[in-house]
């Protein structure tokens, strides 16, 4: 008897304290989810005003650039060209005909020899302009970084490329560039040398877009890096020198792990602007000679704006695989900085 008592009483309490679990489980679900209302309350009441400022910003980048991308994936995803989308003819107004046809147009483009043969050129032409600025900009960095007579004056000539228009200095170099009248096949000419056809020769014509993409790019360059280097405290180089470090260890061992953080901010930009440099290479070349300096945005405008018709869904096609790759790039890059420690 009392066995089935002591029995009893185990399983009545069991049973209370299951239920009393029970019943303060959903409370303190309710709980959780009341805190997560209540402090997003909390934030939207402290942080108002923050919220009130950036508005303005969000709502233009929606509509500038959320849209038009929104719309160039839909355009995408269908067949439409200047024949088929909606026009005005005078008083009359055509309505648009063209159809969605899925991932057709994303198949055309990928199975065409045309896309690899831009994309390996553009991935070229983006390795070379941003080696070649990153080496030149932080040899003049360093350079600018020390005491001399004159250091203001060759900063301002430095970065005068950054301060003209883009377009103006692109002409430029076409005048320079031009094979009978050019000024440097005019020095050439001077030297017995034969002129050269910069803009002419598909192989001469890649040397010219490059270089005159290095000599934009470089002051943007020098400028970051050297901000980087007057960060780094000079009390290590003065440890390094005492201690019998020489220059090379000096640069090896703290001046390039004190850029680590900023030539990471600066590769990553200056690739992707490099990427999609469409002034240089239509402005320059068109192109041209032929197609040889073709890259994928320039063959996006070509699509878009050139060719008759004018298709505006394989236009939009190549501009969203642009947008995919270097997607995909800063996600890698991404993913190789947090495996360095670098947080990003």
């Amino acid at each position: 008897m009392a066995a089935h008592t002591s029995q009893s009483v185990a399983k009545a309490a069991g049973d209370g304290v299951g239920n009393a679990d029970a019943a303060r489980g959903p409370s303190r679900r309710t709980d959780s989810d009341g805190r997560k209302r209540g402090g997003l309350k909390r934030a939207l009441a402290t942080h108002w005003y923050a919220w009130a400022m950036i508005a303005p910003v969000v709502l233009v980048l929606g509509v500038i650039i959320g849209w038009p991308l929104v719309r160039g994936i839909y355009l995408s995803l269908t067949d439409a060209n200047e024949r088929n989308v909606s026009r005005t003819i005078g008083v009359r107004h055509i309505e648009a005909t063209y159809e969605f046809v899925g991932l057709d147009n994303y198949a055309a483009v990928l199975s065409d020899p045309v896309f690899l043969q831009r994309l390996v050129w553009t991935v070229l032409w983006t390795v070379g302009c941003v080696s070649i600025t990153f080496t030149l900009g932080l040899v003049l960095a360093n350079m600018l970084n020390r005491e001399f007579r004159g250091r203001a004056a060759y900063r301002m000539a430095l970065i005068l490329p950054w301060a003209v228009p883009g377009f103006v200095s692109v002409f430029a170099w076409r005048f320079l560039f031009n094979r009978d009248n050019g000024i440097l096949n005019k020095v050439l000419d001077g030297g017995g040398i034969a002129a050269i056809p910069w803009l002419d020769d598909p192989t001469w014509a890649k040397f010219s877009v490059i270089a005159v993409n290095v000599w934009l790019g470089v002051p943007f360059m020098m400028v970051a890096l050297l901000g980087g280097l007057q960060s780094i405290p000079g009390e290590l180089y003065e440890a390094a020198e005492m201690d019998g470090a020489s220059a090379w260890q000096r640069f090896r061992h703290i001046t390039l792990p004190g850029l680590r953080a900023v030539s990471m901010t600066v590769i990553l930009l200056s690739t992707i602007w490099t990427f999609n440099m469409f002034p240089v290479i239509f402005l320059l070349t068109r192109g041209g000679p032929g197609d040889s300096t073709e890259i994928l945005v320039t063959q996006a405008f070509r699509e878009a704006f050139i060719t008759s018709p004018r298709d505006f869904a394989v236009s939009a096609t190549w501009g969203v695989l642009i947008l995919l790759l270097l997607m995909i790039f800063a996600l890698v890059y991404r993913r190789s900085l947090r495996k360095q420690g670098e947080v990003w």
